[in-house]
């Protein structure tokens, strides 16, 4: 599968957010979009999705434009991750992944055991089996997070889009939920598109990043070529070191935010 923005542009009213956006992500790559609050991340997932219409340019996958897509047959392929912050439901976590299959159930169908086993395979893989009777509006953060990846990823998709996962949970969770999405990408061949505000999260598991400015432009490119102190300065208006360091033989980069500019 290749997924690709071209050309994407987007305001609201006569106000321009989004302006030629363009990039690409395939089959087993990972893309971080970065940027200060307030420029378009989540609006630019929801348009490369189809969820709201491109002013201009397009969303593909494998060469056809989404908009000539059905939404089943686009949610067949693609499998979105919202914020879960704030979210208090009262679904067990069984039954808020077993939702995932509804892009593969036919109208009105009820779920079958093979849909209740795609849900189980999904919770086994993200790791969440002991969440499943468990109701969404008593877990954690983190349970929650891991519970919607699952979702999504009981539709077996080929892309998982995922809004800023790792935010408002601790640093044991976001390593886990960074570490769920790397696994999934390098294992299970599976491309991911994620929102994100830690450029040291960017940086340790992307492939690629795409960093959006207050004037609607963007820079698109590999994590480690874009993300360097000059573009980050640029974009967010901080200065900002990048420090390398080996720790037990392994090559980590943290970010460290010096001061505004």
């Amino acid at each position: 599968m290749i997924f690709e923005v071209q050309g994407g542009c987007f305001g609201y009213d006569s106000v321009p957010v989004l302006r030629d956006v363009a990039f690409s992500v395939k089959d087993r790559e990972i893309l971080s979009v970065l940027g200060p609050n307030g420029v378009g991340k989540t609006t630019l997932l929801r348009c490369m999705m189809g969820l709201l219409r491109w002013k201009k340019g397009a969303s593909t996958i494998d060469g056809l434009d989404l908009s000539r897509m059905s939404p089943r047959e686009v949610w067949r392929r693609i499998a979105y991750v919202p914020q879960s912050k704030g979210t208090a439901l009262s679904y067990t976590a069984r039954e808020m992944v077993l939702m995932g299959r509804s892009a593969r159930l036919g109208l009105f169908a009820q779920p079958s055991h093979a849909d209740e086993a795609a849900a189980e395979r999904a919770m086994k893989l993200v790791g969440v089996t002991h969440l499943a009777d468990k109701r969404c509006s008593c877990m954690s953060g983190g349970e929650l997070q891991m519970v919607l990846i699952a979702r999504a990823l009981s539709a077996e998709p080929e892309m998982l889009v995922l809004d800023e996962p790792e935010s408002n949970l601790d640093f044991k969770n976001q390593l886990i939920v960074l570490e769920t999405i790397e696994r999934l990408a390098r294992e299970r061949g599976i491309a991911a598109v994620i929102n994100t505000h830690y450029p040291a999260h960017a940086l340790k598991i992307a492939d690629k990043a795409l960093i959006l400015s207050r004037d609607g432009t963007s820079l698109c490119g590999p994590a480690e070529e874009v993300l360097n102190e000059e573009n980050m300065r640029s974009a967010f208006d901080v200065r900002v070191k990048i420090a390398d360091f080996l720790f037990e033989g392994l090559r980590y980069r943290s970010v460290i935010p010096i001061a505004t500019v």
